[in-house]
């Protein structure tokens, strides 16, 4: 019996993904251009598609595996070891609480259920308004400032329940500048 694979599109989305959107395209395209003959690829690639668009979208893993000579099951399970490896777009601002053993015992659990309850959502969630994705990361070097989040790039210690409402609130204000005519 001969062994049948899903149609392609040309930037090798199969039929049962959405297709890359035109952006998404390039940038896969961009990365594969650049670090497909770097030795050990795969981890350069992803970063890349990762970095530009927030995540890898699914429809790019069967290009991904041709062009590097790899199988979709090698992608999808290094995305899947990878916990930063995102195969969705996340919302507007992610935060990550670390979950590590110097932030458990400093109250990281206590705040981990204040987090969840205050954004309504659990881990690896998006809030329904796309505010916020909520992400666990196991840890981010700020032990001596422990309990520590991370908002993008920025590391926020001794992190208790009125500072992270704070924060959220940051998030959500934004400033808009008014010019008279």
């Amino acid at each position: 019996m001969e062994k049948t694979t899903p149609p392609t599109s040309s930037c090798g989305a199969s039929l049962a993904t959405p297709p890359l959107t035109e952006s998404q395209c390039q940038v896969v395209n961009e990365a594969l251009n650049l670090l497909s003959t770097t030795p050990g690829a795969l981890l350069p690639v992803l970063h890349h598609i990762q970095k530009a668009l927030r995540f890898v979208p699914p429809a790019a893993i069967p290009q991904i595996a041709r062009t590097l000579n790899q199988s979709e099951a090698d992608v999808h399970g290094t995305m899947s070891f990878y916990h930063e490896f995102r195969n969705s777009p996340p919302g507007a601002t992610v935060i990550q609480v670390c979950r590590a053993e110097s932030c458990q015992s400093m109250g990281s659990l206590a705040l981990e259920a204040y987090v969840r309850s205050r954004l309504g959502i659990d881990f690896h969630q998006t809030t329904r308004d796309n505010n916020f994705t909520l992400e666990p990361v196991y840890c981010l070097g700020n032990c001596m400032n422990s309990p520590s989040i991370r908002v993008e790039d920025e590391i926020h210690g001794d992190m208790n329940a009125a500072r992270f409402d704070a924060l959220v609130e940051g998030c959500l204000t934004q400033v808009i500048e008014v010019k008279a005519p």
